[in-house]
């Protein structure tokens, strides 16, 4: 991730985002790979489950296009969520680059979607195997990258054939997140109190 961007829960999401709704965008492109949920509704606990909960990533691949499943738990209650990848919409100096690519490091961030508030963060390492499907389908994108109408009908197309649980059962690769809670310090218990 680009050192001057900063991203700090509790301020102005840094990135533009061109679709501001309820939703989630896939993204690979010179900083790494990110996953941006945006919802205008949450809490403590969506926030906290975001940051330290369980959750699970697929990729699935049909007609030349990926998409990135989610699952969260403590956001989501069931189901599946899908974002489609594409470098079409991305300037030319933003496109991946080798050494983004060999990053494993996939950055999530929750954002607000009305005031566009960074609300949540984490970084989650991902398999050798999700590295290589999203590899192959950046080198086949920039190859032949797709048009916005071309990408769009692509992508309306396969929702009207697969949900995204549909598509999870086919998924090309997974990536288990495990719950992550930090540990207290240990203190030892004074032996007074015991009794």
């Amino acid at each position: 991730m680009s050192e001057y961007t900063n991203f700090e829960v509790g301020q102005k999401f840094p990135l533009p985002i061109a679709t501001q709704a309820d939703g989630a965008m896939f993204q690979v492109d010179a900083n790494g790979a990110m996953f941006i949920l945006q919802l205008s509704r949450t809490d403590v606990i969506a926030r906290e489950a975001f940051r330290t909960g369980e959750m699970e990533f697929a990729f699935y691949e049909q007609d030349g296009l990926l998409f990135l499943l989610y699952q969260i738990d403590g956001i989501f209650k069931e189901g599946w969520g899908d974002a489609p990848l594409s470098l079409h919409n991305l300037k030319t100096e933003l496109l991946p680059t080798e050494k983004s690519l060999q990053d494993r490091t996939m950055h999530l961030y929750l954002v607000d979607t009305t005031l566009q508030i960074l609300l949540a963060q984490r970084d989650i390492e991902l398999s050798d195997k999700c590295q290589a499907v999203i590899k192959k389908h950046v080198a086949a994108q920039k190859r032949k990258p797709f048009s916005d109408e071309g990408f769009r009908k692509k992508v309306q197309r396969i929702w009207t054939q697969k949900s995204p649980a549909m598509m999870r059962k086919e998924a090309a690769a997974v990536q288990h997140v495990a719950l992550s809670i930090p540990h207290a310090p240990h203190v030892p218990q004074d032996p007074k109190k015991l009794h």
